[in-house]
């Protein structure tokens, strides 16, 4: 039995010789080898990368297409500039592409008189500024001999600047650069033709293109994109009749300074000023008023410093007196966010974003305007810049406060020595009585009689 007991558990897990071994635990069962991958799996692959291809291109397209994007853009806010004045002929009976044929015709002659009387003037300036260096060389040479003991002749430093390095690496850098040149001229004429056909089209078929966009929208849809148009061309072109009419001012006021200095060409800088300052933002007062002062040193070295002078006045009575009476009604927009929109629209578009950020975002502001409910404003002072209910700030009134606390004053004084008498008498009035509270002005006693 002992034999028994001790090989019995042993015995278990023995096997007899020549008999399989026992079964283990049941194993997983193997992947199949005729799996299949999901139906989807190849759809979205492929749609995946058709995506990224279209997107790829789609950017590309959008690259090279930039330059033409721009330019349509700046056609389109030019016919809504001219949109007004094509309107009020076609009311008179004038087809409106006769009438756009006009304003457009008026305006290339305008423009091109003024450029060909501004290329005369600077011609002729260049020409007298050459001509009369040689006296002006002498003048400074003079002037640098006698105050600082100097030998120079301008024989000697004529010779030194045609045999220096510098001036010959600048004519072979012209030299070279003058295809450039010619390039750029051809590409800017391309490019403003490009642009004065566009606008062309959308001025002349304005009425043609909002009813095409109109017929794949629903009517409400329709009225919201009438209503954005309408303001849009309302903003646009308030903004250039505004600004004309400022130039308009501007140039006869400096007219009237250059014929009083009898400044050479007053006319013609006279619209130079009004032109530059009013549509070039931000520098175009600083550019405008750069030229006359140089004219006007040819002349003498104080009519410049008067030019000056009279650029920075005028210009502050044009930012505070008149930009916004003549503004109010056509693109009322905070000063603070037409410059910011001028920065925001040169960051990505460069001069033509700036030239047209201010009317893009006075009609986005005009259309915004429809939709934002508007409230009373309160009467708290505060809104009109004041702290406090009494106009003054917390601190104010915390420190008037402690100063009337700290100031010694004679009523004072004696208002806390009669309570203190009072207090004496009322504690020697009686014995035994309960002190009660008297009311102001009470003439009965404070407290029950004590017994006697």
């Amino acid at each position: 039995m002992a034999a028994t007991d001790e090989t019995g558990p042993a015995g278990q897990n023995t096997t007899v010789p020549g008999t399989p071994p026992p079964a283990g635990p049941p194993a997983e069962p193997a992947p199949r080898a005729n799996a299949r991958m999901p139906r989807w799996l190849p759809r979205a692959m492929v749609l995946a990368l058709a995506l990224i291809a279209v997107f790829q291109l789609g950017s590309w397209a959008f690259h090279q297409l930039t330059g033409l994007l721009i330019n349509v853009l700046i056609a389109f806010f030019l016919a809504l500039a001219v949109e007004p004045a094509v309107s009020w002929m076609a009311a008179r009976g004038v087809r409106r592409g006769f009438g756009t044929f006009l304003v457009f015709i008026g305006t290339l002659v305008v423009g091109a008189g003024f450029v060909t009387l501004l290329g005369s003037m600077l011609a002729e300036q260049i020409i007298k500024i050459v001509e009369d260096f040689p006296q002006y060389l002498d003048s400074v040479i003079n002037w640098i001999n006698t105050h600082f003991h100097t030998e120079l002749r301008r024989v000697d430093i004529q010779e030194n600047l045609l045999r220096s390095d510098w001036l010959r690496n600048y004519v072979q850098n012209s030299a070279t650069g003058v295809l450039d040149v010619s390039a750029q001229v051809l590409g800017g004429l391309f490019r403003l033709l490009t642009i004065a056909l566009f606008s062309f089209y959308f001025a002349a078929d304005g009425p043609r293109l909002r009813r095409a966009i109109c017929s794949v929208l629903p009517p409400a849809r329709q009225s919201e994109v009438l209503r954005a148009w309408e303001i849009a061309v309302n903003k646009t072109g308030g903004y250039l009749y505004s600004r004309g009419l400022m130039a308009l001012i501007s140039g006869l006021a400096h007219y009237v300074l250059l014929e009083f200095l009898d400044v050479p060409y007053a006319p013609v800088l006279a619209v130079w000023v009004g032109l530059v300052s009013q549509f070039i933002p931000t520098i175009g007062t600083y550019l405008a008023g750069a030229l006359p002062m140089l004219i006007a040193f040819t002349v003498a070295p104080w009519y410049a410093v008067w030019v000056l002078a009279f650029v920075v006045v005028y210009q502050q009575f044009e930012n505070y007196v008149l930009q916004p009476k003549l503004t109010a009604r056509t693109v009322d927009i905070h000063p603070a966010v037409a410059f910011g929109s001028v920065i925001a629209g040169t960051a990505l578009l460069g001069a033509v974003g700036a030239l047209i950020a201010i009317p893009a975002v006075a009609t986005l502001q005009a259309f915004l305007g429809a939709y934002v409910k508007r409230y009373d404003v309160t009467d708290d002072p505060r809104v009109h810049g004041h702290r406090g209910p009494d106009g003054a700030s917390a601190f104010g009134r915390r420190v008037r406060g402690l100063w009337a606390q700290r100031r010694p004053e004679s009523g004072g004084a004696g208002t806390a020595a009669g309570a203190g008498v009072a207090g004496a008498g009322a504690a020697g009035s009686g014995g035994g009585g309960s002190a009660g509270a008297a009311e102001p002005g009470d003439g009965g006693t404070a407290g029950a009689p004590g017994p006697s």
